[in-house]
């Protein structure tokens, strides 16, 4: 009895050796670790199959490999010369299988898509997905088979182009997580430009009268407002009509009192009435002339002074503004149109673009600009309020210009521009950041987040605007993705040299 239970202990303890040392070979021969490839991206990849199953090998197709109770499955993408597609070869025994007697389905499952369902038909020695297999090949993949009436199940997982970082990790990388949606896209138009005076508020400003330069203390760059002295000149001219008008108010005062007294005695009956008529003709003559002659004083803009000296002309700013430029000096004789000063007012400004003939039908008065400093942070909006309708015989350009606000006086004359115009605003179902758009391998890419996971999403874009691009396919609306500084993601990636593996 006692030898009898010996051998017993000897023969479990024998069978449980060999089934751990069997157990350690699958799992050191078959599992590779998710942990780094999850984290940065590497492809990886778990399977799970039939209790009766073998761990998947290399087919002969370069494909996945399953196998149960003598029945294989090979699963492959290929893409050489076609958009990727799923093949599966079918073998029994180890031998090819004809592909119209096995009949397979697959089930694929992406983070943040619902599943994806292929069917297959025969093609050859294979059988053939109806479906694109679209990048990144990062899913979980279940099959479902069945063979001479018996169903075999396999799965398997990959994963590529992911990186794995949590809230805490995108914070100190500064990583910027925002949403896909609707947006706004201006279609812009980017032009050259200056920035020119405001010509409706700019004056020239002439004496009106010939004369001497008495005093000029007003200097270019001067801010000025309007009525303030910018010169003094003494003119003879100005002198004999304020003579004019003093003779004129003085035959006027004559006038009234001879009318007055005419008045008086034709009312007494004691001249007569033609009297009083010519007095009051004299008079009314008398008071025509005053008029007259103060109104050609007003014209130069020297009324008459009490007291002064009759040669003495101010010459005044019309508007507030500053002086940009100085044509007179002390002593110089000056005539009647002479420039002797400009006024400008800098409170606006035009900024003039040069618009080329191809953009000519594109630019309207009215049109929404923003106008960029080119030699400094500095930018302004303002609206089209000239196209011109002459194009330059040697440039084949035209002109137009904006009337942009100059508070600050920032904007000076002169100043190169760089001028985006907005031909026209589009409302667009999903956009994203532009910033967030990131090359990885062939594809351009943005990545989406899925909890902890970020994975490389190829989209097809539309307009920009430098601001916002518009996903026409690849990423939906709802959406994560990672914007500011999504190059530290695509730069995780390149650490691990992740590669592209079926």
């Amino acid at each position: 009895m006692k030898i009898n239970l010996n051998k017993k202990q000897a023969i479990f303890i024998a069978l449980v050796l060999a089934v751990g040392m069997v157990l350690a070979w699958l799992i050191l021969g078959t599992n590779k670790p998710q942990g780094e490839g999850e984290t940065h991206g590497s492809p990886t990849e778990t399977v799970s199959h039939g209790n009766e199953g073998t761990a998947p090998q290399k087919g002969p197709h370069g494909g996945k490999l399953f196998t149960q109770d003598g029945f294989g499955v090979e699963v492959a993408i290929f893409e050489q010369g076609v958009e990727p597609e799923f093949r599966v070869y079918t073998y029994q025994g180890g031998k090819p299988l004809d592909p119209a007697v096995s009949q397979v389905a697959l089930t694929l499952d992406r983070l943040g898509r619902p599943p994806q369902a292929f069917r297959f038909v025969k093609e050859k020695d294979y059988l053939k997905g109806d479906a694109v297999v679209k990048e990144p090949h990062s899913f979980k993949v279940t099959i479902a088979a069945q063979y001479g009436n018996k169903p075999y199940r396999f799965a398997y997982e990959q994963i590529e182009a992911r990186v794995t970082m949590s809230d805490e990790q995108l914070k100190q990388n500064n990583v910027e997580v925002l949403t896909a949606g609707p947006a706004r896209i201006k279609n812009s138009l980017q032009l050259i430009g200056e920035i020119r005076f405001n010509e409706d508020r700019m004056v020239h400003v002439v004496p009106r009268l010939i004369g001497v330069v008495e005093a000029a203390a007003a200097n270019a760059g001067d801010r000025v407002r309007k009525g303030q002295v910018l010169a003094v000149i003494s003119s003879q001219t100005l002198a004999d009509q304020r003579s004019q008008l003093l003779a004129a108010q003085k035959r006027l005062v004559l006038a009234r009192t001879t009318f007055e007294r005419e008045k008086k005695l034709w009312e007494d009956k004691i001249s007569a009435e033609q009297d009083y008529l010519q007095a009051h003709n004299a008079m009314q003559e008398a008071e025509i002339a005053v008029q007259n002659a103060q109104q050609k004083l007003a014209s130069l803009g020297g009324g008459l002074r009490e007291g002064g000296n009759l040669t003495r002309y101010e010459i005044r700013s019309p508007i507030d503004g500053i002086i940009v430029e100085k044509h007179i000096s002390l002593g110089e004789a000056v005539k009647d149109d002479d420039k002797i000063f400009i006024v400008a007012d800098l409170s606006t400004v035009w900024a003039e673009l040069t618009i080329y003939a191809k953009d000519m039908n594109t630019v309207k008065v009215g049109q929404q600009a923003t106008v960029k400093a080119t030699a400094f942070e500095s930018q302004s909006s303002g609206v089209v309020s000239y196209v011109g309708a002459l194009v330059g015989e040697q440039s084949r350009t035209a002109k137009a210009r904006i009337v942009l606000p100059n508070p600050k006086g920032v904007w000076r004359p002169g100043l190169p521009v760089n001028i985006e115009l907005v031909a026209d605003e589009v409302e667009v179902a999903v956009a994203v950041s532009a910033e967030s758009i990131q090359t990885v391998r062939d594809w351009t890419a943005v990545f989406g987040r899925y909890g902890d996971n970020l994975e490389a999403r190829p989209v097809k874009l539309g307009r920009s605007d430098g601001k916002f691009t518009e996903v026409i396919n690849g990423l939906n609306a709802g959406e994560q993705y990672a914007a500011k500084n999504s190059f530290l993601i695509k730069a995780d990636l390149g650490k691990s040299g992740a590669s592209h593996d079926h």
